[in-house]
């Protein structure tokens, strides 16, 4: 069984499934008024983990979709990892209490780090997730919306000596736009954080960049729109995954 993982992704507006064009909420493609449906599809394919993204909560104070995580949760068994206004304690443990099985802190971890340290210490890092999310090497944070003056490389490192296991990290200038990853970016990820799951997102289109990025040094891939957009030839994928 191949240890790099593919997760597929659900990303929420008003309980919708949709996808974003590089982080912009004014374009916005909908693909389902059912993500229960869709994660019930993804689980039928062999798919055990969900990425599944809270994008009203991403950009407000707290997550607002919690009622698809619990009905997601309810109706398939897959583990969920859960982004999108963890942005407080009480956020963190609502979205265990719904169902996640990890969350992802993102704007929290650069806001308040004691606190994302303080969750880190409590939850352990197989249930937290720092989201780390870059244009032009910088973190921008509030569902990609403000720009902070940290670069990816000093803010992950700030975080690795508490004992930090997991980041996904999204380039969001190719982050649904079927273009090809950002593959000079995980590897350099790789080779400053070796001892790091860094999981990519953003920019895969097919079949092939989900290969080349589990030779990159990432150790897993979030896919969206490529699967939406019938661009992932499952079959193979799964056969793949199944080989190693």
């Amino acid at each position: 069984m191949n240890l790099f993982e593919v997760i597929p992704a659900i990303d929420i507006i008003n309980g919708e499934c949709v996808r974003l064009s590089m982080g912009d909420y004014k374009v916005v493609t909908k693909y389902s008024i059912n993500p229960v449906e869709i994660a019930k599809g993804f689980e039928s394919l062999g798919f055990k983990k969900l990425h599944l993204v809270d994008l009203d909560g991403a950009k407000g104070d707290s997550s607002v979709n919690l009622m698809v995580l619990e009905k997601i949760a309810a109706s398939t068994s897959m583990e969920i990892q859960f982004g999108g206004g963890i942005k407080s304690k009480e956020s963190a443990l609502r979205a265990f209490e719904s169902g996640a099985g990890s969350v992802i802190c993102g704007s929290l971890a650069v806001k308040d780090r004691e606190l994302f340290l303080s969750l880190l210490s409590e939850q352990g890092p197989d249930r937290i997730i720092l989201g780390v999310d870059v244009k032009d090497e910088l973190v921008y944070i509030n569902g990609w919306k403000v720009k902070t003056n940290n670069t990816i490389y000093d803010f992950i490192s700030s975080f690795t000596e508490f004992g930090l296991k997991k980041v996904i990290c999204t380039d969001i200038a190719k982050d649904g736009m079927l273009k090809g990853p950002s593959l000079d970016l995980y590897k350099a990820l790789y080779q400053k954080f070796p001892r790091l799951r860094i999981v990519a997102s953003g920019g895969v289109a097919n079949n092939e960049d989900i290969i080349a990025l589990s030779k990159s040094g990432a150790s897993g891939v979030v896919v969206g729109k490529a699967f939406y957009e019938k661009r992932i030839d499952v079959k193979k994928l799964v056969e793949w995954l199944q080989r190693g």
